[in-house]
């Protein structure tokens, strides 16, 4: 029989993965964050201004690819097992919200 008062070298294994894991994906949410932020504050000055659109579109699609570069990392097999389900909802949020800004650009 198992002992359980000891604790089993998988738990620190899967505490130090979440530590290499976590740390990226949360620079990676800061960086789709700042491109959907930045794509929300941008405001075409007059109605011809497509430099501003351009702009829009641009910071969109960054924070749609950063934010699919996260939930490529977070759907792997070794992350979901490290990491909890709530991981998920920052780069949807972010790819959701930019894609909104993206279709409502032009």
């Amino acid at each position: 029989m198992r002992d359980r008062t000891v604790e089993s070298p998988d738990a620190d294994e899967k505490g130090c993965l979440r530590w290499v894991l976590g740390v990226p994906l949360v620079i990676l949410h800061l960086i789709a964050a700042f491109f959907c932020w930045t794509a929300l504050i941008t405001r075409p000055s007059h109605p011809w201004d497509d430099t501003a659109r351009g702009a829009i579109t641009l910071m969109s699609a960054l924070a749609i690819a950063v934010g699919a570069l996260a939930l490529l990392i977070t759907a792997a097999p070794s992350s979901r097992r490290a990491l909890g389900p709530w991981w998920f909802a920052p780069p949807i949020v972010v790819c959701v919200v930019a894609a909104v800004r993206w279709a409502l650009a032009g």
